[in-house]
């Protein structure tokens, strides 16, 4: 089982780690810990080579570079909703009428707008945040040997990924590695695309007709 723990928490930080790049501008701490942690910086290799960020500071490195390019493909540029991608219109639902919204209020999730800097609870980091809320829930199924309830919140993060997130981010996601103005945003992109299709790949091998498997 300590295996299978420690799988579920490396999904556990892949999803809190690129919900929070891609929910709002990164800050002087979080890029101090994130440079200080050499497991994930590996996920990052263009940005490890990146001239920048060895010739500047980190304030000057968000000011000149980084908020710039997330402001340029968060806000002006893109949009990271999921209506605007699969509706034909391609407006905005930020109503109560979001087909995301039934997933949310069903598992007591509450999208919180501001700190996401979103308009729509559909916003690409916020729907990246309810499979970290997800994940971690099976994982504390799983501490306490509640494999019933841990393979019940494995089908609803693979359901979610299908009819939602798989839908439109891939497209989004390609997107936006070509809009990347640094190699900090393009890496996130490659991981956040890269992970969402293992990790569906993951979810469906683990799930079989007659419970998950989780010591496959």
């Amino acid at each position: 089982m300590n295996d299978v723990l420690t799988k579920q928490l490396a999904r556990i930080n892949l999803y809190a780690l690129i919900s929070r790049i891609l929910m709002k501008e990164v800050d002087e701490d979080f890029l101090e810990k994130f440079e200080g942690d050499e497991m994930i910086l590996s996920f990052f290799p263009n940005y490890q080579t990146w001239e920048k960020r060895k010739e500047i500071d980190h304030k000057r490195l968000l000011e000149q570079f980084l908020n710039v390019d997330f402001t340029n493909l968060f806000v002006l540029h893109m949009i990271p909703y999921e209506s605007f991608y699969r509706r034909d219109d391609q407006m905005l639902e930020t109503g109560g009428s979001n087909p995301v919204l039934q997933f949310y209020n069903e598992y007591d999730f509450r999208a919180q707008l501001d700190v996401a800097r979103a308009v729509s609870p559909d916003h690409i980091g916020i729907e990246l945040e309810f499979m970290y809320m997800l994940a971690s829930s099976e994982y504390k199924a799983l501490e306490n040997e509640d494999v019933k309830a841990a393979c019940e919140i494995a089908k609803i993060e693979r359901d979610f990924l299908k009819e939602h997130l798989l839908e439109w981010a891939p497209m989004f996601l390609m997107n936006m590695k070509a809009e990347a103005g640094t190699p900090f945003y393009f890496d996130a992109a490659s991981l956040a695309l890269e992970f969402m299709l293992s990790d569906y790949e993951y979810l469906n091998e683990l799930i079989g007709e007659e419970g998950c498997n989780y010591r496959a």
